[in-house]
């Protein structure tokens, strides 16, 4: 069977802002060509990705990802069975032992929380809400929930999110699903430095004559033109969602939030929400590629050419040379993109809006599974 590979490749310029910073507050870096790069890491990004789906889905088809599976749990069955409400956190911890997902004592004035974090879907919190509701009668009420198999619920039903960015159960491996999309930690295409913005706040009863500041301070910040990557093994995300139709909604969900969305560090500040200037959606059928090689060579910006200029030119340079060397042509390919300056990047692929790059997207999927199936 061929593979659907869908690689997403994004140059978005970002102004001063903080989108992600470290443990001291400092925007995130790394060297990469030998220079120090601006940062987002494919943890935040994927987190972004994800609560945009709350735009695009329906709830029953998202998930949460928590430790306070007891409580989360324990609202569910008094939703279903409010008789059953004093009795819900117990049910709630009897279900997840005969998961064997193990929940932490209690602290004082508090319900148990798991040791990590779990990502459930909403059908699979409303099954095992439903299975405890049902075992809530019984004399061994552990018994009544390994006959109705609440292990085998928390393992089927799987959202969209958990299908794309997998689950790891630390308790029990076989709950483990892989991940079907992987991100790239976002990086500039050009060397930055971090920057200070020395503020003051005016204490707004201050009397007329106390001309003093209420506080000082300093935020730390930068401003990139950022290369971002993601891809989707539709072949994987196939096996765990069981459906092919589901795969094509997921993708193409997937695609359009990847694109919009921005992880949201310091956006009070500094209002730094911007859209890609460039996408380019390749569809493969051997494997994903990073076209972040295209600038190894940090971008410098000329009198009459900005970055995005350069930095399209040597995308596509780059996907051309992949091409030429490796055979690796694409099946199909689209961009999005905005202005001149990122005219070179139609040499891969035709011009589209974004929702007809998406509506494609899903129809090439929907159609190779549905014919590989």
């Amino acid at each position: 069977m061929s593979r659907t590979i869908i690689d997403i490749h994004v140059l978005q310029t970002v102004p001063p802002s903080n989108v992600n910073r470290d443990d001291t507050g400092s925007p995130k870096t790394a060297v990469y060509g030998g220079v120090r790069r601006a940062r987002v890491s494919s943890q935040a990004w994927k987190r972004a990705t994800r609560v945009h789906f709350q735009d695009k889905l329906d709830p029953s088809e998202l998930g949460v990802r928590t430790r306070r599976i007891v409580e989360l749990l324990a609202k569910e069955i008094t939703r279903q069975a409010p008789e059953l409400a004093e009795r819900a956190n117990e049910l709630a911890v009897a279900t997840f032992k005969v998961v064997g997902i193990v929940v932490k004592p209690p602290k004082k004035g508090e319900v148990e929380e798991s040791g990590y974090l779990v990502f459930l879907s909403r059908r699979q919190i409303e099954s095992l809400a439903s299975a405890a509701v049902e075992a809530a009668g019984a004399d061994d009420v552990g018994k009544a929930l390994k006959e109705a198999d609440v292990k085998a619920l928390a393992d089927r039903d799987h959202s969209i999110a958990i299908s794309l960015f997998g689950r790891m159960v630390a308790d029990q491996a076989d709950l483990n699903v892989d991940a079907a999309a992987q991100v790239a930690h976002a990086i500039s295409v050009h060397p930055v430095e971090t920057e200070f913005d020395y503020y003051t706040a005016v204490d707004d009863t201050n009397p007329e004559e106390d001309t003093g500041a209420g506080m000082i301070g300093t935020v730390e910040f930068n401003s990139s033109t950022l290369y971002r990557y993601a891809t989707v093994d539709a072949n994987r995300l196939a096996d765990n969602l069981g459906d092919v139709e589901a795969t094509s909604r997921a993708v193409r969900t997937f695609v359009e939030s990847f694109i919009r969305s921005m992880p949201t560090g310091k956006q009070n500040t500094f209002a730094n929400r911007t859209l890609p200037e460039a996408v380019i959606v390749m569809v493969r059928d051997t494997q994903p590629i990073n076209l972040v090689g295209a600038f190894e060579n940090p971008i410098r910006e000329s009198e009459v050419e900005g970055r995005i200029k350069r930095a399209s030119e040597a995308l596509r340079d780059e996907a051309q040379e992949i091409e030429r060397a490796y055979s690796e042509t694409p099946v199909s390919s689209w961009v999005v993109r905005v202005g001149e300056d990122t005219a070179s990047l139609d040499d891969l692929g035709g011009s589209v809006a974004l929702a007809d790059l998406v509506a494609s997207v899903g129809a090439i999927v929907g159609a190779r599974l549905g014919s590989s199936s």
